[in-house]
């Protein structure tokens, strides 16, 4: 199962947190939702962001304003000359949300460590017609060099051209993806080149996120807990 779902979605609740966060009435759920989408796509779509690497884009909607929290590896490019491109994007979405909106730029500090920034940069790199086995390797080691566990790349499509589409798949480390508690980071770009779409993913492992319960000695915890029962015992 954990080859076919997106890992961030699995573990929702778990160790990942919605993306979008807000409360609405149920009649008025599909519309946010498609907002929330169409908002998104817009922000991607953009000229202002266009080569800004945006990776994640948080909405936390509030009763008389919508909050953007845009993670990008490439700040400047979205803010632009003296806050220009931001202001034009804060307008644009404004006129399709009917609502004040405030944005947010968080910087990210690795983009190699990330896994939808490197697949934004591969899709770019297959693009303009480089090796894709050189890029894919180049990829997994700066990523290995970064610190992270594990990698996965894999990419799609008529790879350098040729006539008949296959896939290519660079690993490295280990990448435990049927694991809940594993943290692990997942990545999708397309690469519109002339000859087709070529499609990236990517799978990045950040070590497994342990509970203060599972970090204990599973032997301590129980001799705990006999101890708890014998001193009710003694107690009654």
């Amino acid at each position: 199962m954990g080859q076919k779902v997106n890992p961030y979605g699995m573990r929702l609740g778990i160790n990942k947190t919605w993306r979008s966060k807000w409360y609405v009435d149920p009649r008025e759920y599909a519309d946010t939702l498609h907002e929330d989408l169409h908002l998104r796509k817009v922000l991607n779509n953009a000229p202002e962001t266009k080569g800004a690497d945006i990776a994640e884009v948080e909405i936390i909607r509030h009763p008389q304003r919508i909050t953007l929290v845009i993670h990008t590896s490439r700040p400047g490019v979205i803010i632009g000359t003296k806050g220009s491109n931001i202001e034009k994007i804060g307008t644009r979405l404004q006129n399709i949300a009917g609502k004040k909106i405030q944005i947010k730029i968080k910087e990210i500090k690795r983009p190699e460590t990330h896994a939808q920034v490197v697949a934004l940069n591969i899709a770019r790199q297959l693009k303009s017609r480089g090796s894709f086995r050189r890029t894919l390797k180049m990829a997994v080691n700066n990523a290995m060099k970064g610190g992270i566990q594990g990698v996965k790349v894999h990419i799609s499509g008529r790879l350098g051209g040729a006539e008949m589409s296959r896939s290519e798949q660079q690993k490295a480390g280990r990448v435990p993806l049927h694991t809940l508690r594993a943290n692990i980071d997942y990545g999708f770009a397309e690469a519109l080149t002339t000859f087709g779409t070529i499609g990236v993913k990517v799978w990045m492992f950040h070590g497994e996120v342990l509970s203060a319960e599972t970090k204990q000695d599973a032997g301590a915890v129980v001799r705990k807990n006999r101890r708890e029962r014998s001193g009710a015992r003694s107690s009654a």
